[in-house]
């Protein structure tokens, strides 16, 4: 594949995937206008990165089982990911679930990471918590930036607190180190040596939607070699 260029951009398929326990908003069956709204939120957020997004498809499924259960390497993700998930190494899957028991209980979403992919194709994607949508119910998760940061993980990155104060952290040169998650929005939060700052306005910390602000440079230059080398995207 040609070495990347600064320029070169990439557009990537998503498929959404609504799992619903009942046709209520509470029992997760979000409307179309929040997943195109939440579509719109990703391309404006990763517009540094030189990546978009192109919504290809929205299916629906009810299972009160999977919209309850679904949670990281349990059985029902599993037969959920088995049936459902469409495309190839580049294409996003998002599933919308409840999160609501076991491990999955109080996580607003999980990702894989584009080094997974070749060992277990059929676990690849994005679960999400389904009001975590634009315009949706949660109080300090509605602008749609919990998918922002967990397609950040299936594009590559790590959490700004990735190693704390030490080491290589999250393998980005440009983001300030941090020895753990923010959340609220700390302005002039300091918890490492040196003179910067947390990265507390980055997509990739644990802060509230409205604290998040962007991706840096450095991370549009990982996201474009993690997807090169691992997803077969010609970035």
């Amino acid at each position: 594949m040609p070495r990347m260029t600064s320029h070169a951009t990439a557009t990537l398929d998503v498929y959404f995937h609504v799992i619903y326990a009942n046709e209520t908003l509470q029992g997760g069956y979000v409307p179309d206008s929040q997943i195109e709204a939440q579509v719109k939120v990703l391309n404006k957020d990763y517009n540094i990165t030189g990546i978009s997004w192109n919504l290809l498809n929205i299916s629906r499924v009810q299972s009160e089982d999977w919209f309850l259960r679904v949670a990281p390497d349990s059985p029902q993700e599993a037969g959920m990911k088995k049936v459902l998930r469409q495309g190839n190494s580049s294409t996003l899957n998002v599933y919308t679930v409840g999160l609501a028991e076991g491990a999955g209980q109080g996580l607003l979403g999980y990702a894989t990471f584009p080094m997974d992919f070749a060992a277990q194709p059929l676990n690849d994607g994005v679960v999400l918590l389904y009001s975590t949508l634009p315009g949706s119910t949660s109080p300090t998760f509605n602008l749609g930036r919990t998918l922002t940061h967990e397609s950040g993980h299936w594009s590559g990155l790590y959490h700004t607190f990735q190693g704390g104060c030490k080491g290589d952290g999250d393998s980005v040169d440009d983001t300030a180190p941090e020895e753990s998650a923010a959340y609220g929005c700390p302005e002039k939060r300091h918890t490492c040596p040196g003179k910067t700052l947390d990265p507390i306005h980055n997509f990739m910390d644990y802060t509230d939607d409205s604290c998040m602000t962007g991706f840096t440079k450095g991370q549009g230059k990982r996201i474009k070699a993690q997807l090169r080398t691992y997803r077969n995207v010609d970035v």
